[in-house]
């Protein structure tokens, strides 16, 4: 899962996890240890390694400035983009939780800076992989459908 922060990312995947039996792993609460220290690069390279090492994972999360596409991307077969409008991101992060000024920073440049790094990263570490965007509920509730019976019957 890749997307703004307070997109749906999260509830999504432990949605998909359950549905599918695919084990799902939150890449936030791996890289940020206590006080939001984050994972230094290279240790947080090798952990993304490990878990894409998996035959089947669900790794729920976008790290923005932090990510390294280029480890788990080559070996996923399907991502699921959450690219819903700022203002709905913006007004669900207001609503579950305080932030810091740099998610606030991170989900206000999103679309115009980190999306298309994304894209830039998908087209060239997975040009196989099948992207599913969601921009909407239903689109979120159609993709859910869709991965539960095409990932379920595994």
């Amino acid at each position: 899962m890749l997307g703004n922060g307070a997109s749906g990312k999260s509830r999504f995947s432990v949605e998909l996890s359950e549905a599918t039996g695919i084990p799902r792993t939150e890449l936030d609460t791996i890289f940020w240890s206590s006080g939001l220290v984050a994972t230094p690069p290279e240790k947080w390279r090798q952990i993304q390694r490990e878990l894409a090492s998996a035959s089947r994972w669900i790794l729920d999360g976008d790290l923005g400035p932090y990510d390294a596409f280029d480890v788990r991307l080559p070996r996923a077969d399907t991502i699921v983009l959450f690219d819903l409008p700022t203002v709905v991101c913006a007004w669900r992060a207001v609503r579950r939780s305080r932030e810091r000024l740099d998610f606030w920073r991170w989900l206000f440049m999103w679309r115009r800076r980190f999306r298309p790094k994304i894209l830039d990263a998908i087209q060239a570490y997975a040009p196989a992989a099948e992207l599913l965007t969601v921009r909407s509920r239903a689109d979120r509730n159609r993709v859910l459908w869709y991965l539960s019976r095409r990932d379920g019957a595994r």
